[in-house]
């Protein structure tokens, strides 16, 4: 979609997957693009419905968490749109992590024991679970890569106070155990995710999307007991697969890599999945939406109407 103005717009801004746009410099209307990413680089093609499934994967579990700690949403006027209050951000990710995977499981297997600033126990395989959740956060980089940073770094370089990191750790542990709960009823393991918070005064609010497939990992919880003591890969519903496909066509994001072509086929089993990851998730139907720019933009203005009444 390319950029609107609305009624009132003060600033645009285009990340890797979504278009934000904010209203009056109090309300922000996210768009979610069906544009991947992977290794922080932006795929050559879109994936059909990916946007929906993004937003509207991320609408249920905020709302299915809003008991736990206020969130930004006030709207979702249409499939792939959010409507909510503008926050200023903490520029880190509170990432939260339950099994040994991604990222963190790379970490472990090039022999280092500590990730974060926190200590990782010996003798773990991969996708094990950890003796209890845990938080590695990440700088929020507007460009480039983020960067693994430890508790203590956070708050010696003031991206959040010794206060703020006491409730960020609080409310990140609680959403990702509700994040489990939900996902424990559908049959499936929520692996790791992260988590975005801004603060409006002296409020610290959920940003963002949540529990999603770009943020998020699951496993079937069928089998893992069995699939784990037998050694074998994990059945997951995630971005992770690909990441993996970059990974096997020697993309990882690094200077002078170039991303591999992806077929109409390839393009279509991305789709899939997603798909396949709403409806296990929320446990229904996806019923895919396709409205016009105009009849978005209408129904976004008119959701702004009543914001302001």
């Amino acid at each position: 979609m390319a950029p609107i103005q609305f009624s009132g717009q003060t600033a645009f801004y285009k990340g890797k997957v979504r278009d934000v746009y904010t209203i009056k410099d109090r309300l922000l209307v996210m768009i979610a693009s069906d544009r991947i990413s992977a290794f922080d680089v932006i795929l050559p093609e879109p994936i059909p419905y990916k946007g929906q499934v993004l937003n509207q994967i991320a609408a249920f579990m905020l709302q299915s968490t809003s008991d736990i700690c206020p969130n930004w949403l006030l709207s979702v006027p249409a499939p792939n749109v959010s409507i909510g209050q503008k926050c200023t951000p903490f520029k880190i990710e509170m990432v939260v992590r339950g099994n040994l995977t991604g990222h963190a499981w790379r970490t472990y297997n090039s022999g280092k024991r500590v990730l974060c600033g926190v200590p990782l126990p010996e003798g773990m395989k991969e996708n094990d679970y950890f003796p209890a959740p845990i938080i590695t956060p990440s700088t929020k980089a507007s460009e480039g890569h983020d960067e693994d940073i430890s508790r203590e770094d956070i708050i010696a370089k003031g991206l959040a106070s010794a206060a703020d990191w006491t409730v960020l750790e609080d409310y990140t542990l609680k959403l990702f155990a509700r994040g489990k709960e939900i996902a424990a009823k559908q049959g499936l393991i929520l692996v790791d995710t992260k988590y975005e918070f801004g603060k409006i005064g002296d409020t610290i609010y959920l940003m963002d999307e949540i529990h999603t497939p770009d943020s998020s990992r699951y496993f079937y919880a069928d089998g893992f007991d069995a699939r784990q003591s037998a050694g074998e890969k994990q059945k997951q519903l995630s971005k992770e697969f690909v990441r993996e496909w970059l990974i096997a066509n020697n993309f990882m994001g690094k200077e002078g890599q170039t991303v591999p072509h992806m077929s109409a086929e390839w393009i279509t089993t991305i789709s899939n999945r997603y798909i396949e990851l709403y409806e296990h998730v929320i446990g229904k139907k996806f019923i895919p939406e396709r409205l016009s720019n105009e009849e978005t933009v209408r129904r976004v203005e008119v959701a702004l109407a009543e914001l302001e009444k």
